[in-house]
């Protein structure tokens, strides 16, 4: 490939990353404001050095986080943690066993995300309860946030996988045909939303099917405007007849 080919297909990678995959602003606020770093470091005033290394660092277990939503929205004792845990994530996330659930919460304690709301230290571990902090709250909901720019960072790796298949266009061609029939096949699967369902069940179900099919349209149009683009770096490279005699 030229130096002059090669330019056009990183253009065309760029153009493939600009375009609108999900509806997300183009300007996702920084999660590290002042507020929030005085929030995290009052939580960690009175712990050991390993606890305050730990609720330094960021957290990144899906399960922590799943988790700490569950104990926001009912305070709830480990082994009813983890039935609600396999109940409410069924199908997006799994514990490798019960224990996982300690595992989490001990984590989630010494971040000062979550506390004991009763039983005391003296309790087996069965029978503390656990609530959210001030911090855990606010840890959760910025987390929330942050899965815009994570959706978007994995967009970009998407993006940037088919990019790399830009040289052989049938093949780039053959990946989005599979894309695509992905695509429908989760919207196929998403829940009605019609659900008559009450309550915070019905909520989430309505919310779920709902984002389905708006994220779902939006990579459809996406497929297509990435067919357009592949097409065109095809044609623009695809050797040209020799002019005939004048």
């Amino acid at each position: 490939m030229s130096p002059s080919e090669a330019a056009r297909g990183h253009d065309m990678l760029l153009r493939l990353a600009a375009a609108p995959i999900h509806l997300v602003p183009s300007d996702v606020a920084t999660f590290t404001s002042s507020s929030t770093v005085s929030t995290v470091c009052g939580s960690v005033l009175g712990m050991g050095m390993g606890g305050a290394r730990a609720a330094s660092s960021p957290m990144h277990s899906p399960v922590n986080w799943a988790l700490l939503g569950l104990i926001i929205a009912r305070p709830s004792y480990a082994y009813e943690l983890a039935r609600r845990f396999e109940r409410t994530y069924e199908g997006a996330l799994s514990l490798s066993s019960v224990s996982h659930i300690y595992t989490a919460l001990a984590t989630l304690r010494e971040r000062g995300l979550v506390r004991e709301a009763g039983g005391g230290e003296g309790a087996s571990r069965s029978r503390r309860r656990y609530e959210a902090t001030a911090a855990g709250l606010a840890s959760h909901e910025e987390w929330l946030v942050a899965q815009v720019e994570e959706d978007r960072r994995r967009q970009r790796l998407l993006v940037a996988q088919l990019g790399a298949l830009a040289g052989t266009p049938g093949r780039a061609g053959a990946v989005l045909d599979e894309y695509e029939q992905a695509c429908i096949a989760v919207l196929a699967a998403a829940p009605l939303g019609a659900d008559g369902t009450p309550g915070v069940t019905g909520l989430v179900a309505r919310l779920t099917g709902e984002e389905v099919r708006q994220s779902v349209a939006a990579k459809l149009r996406w497929v297509q405007y990435a067919r357009v683009q592949l097409r065109a770096l095809a044609e623009s490279q695809a050797p040209r007849e020799p002019d005939g005699p004048a």
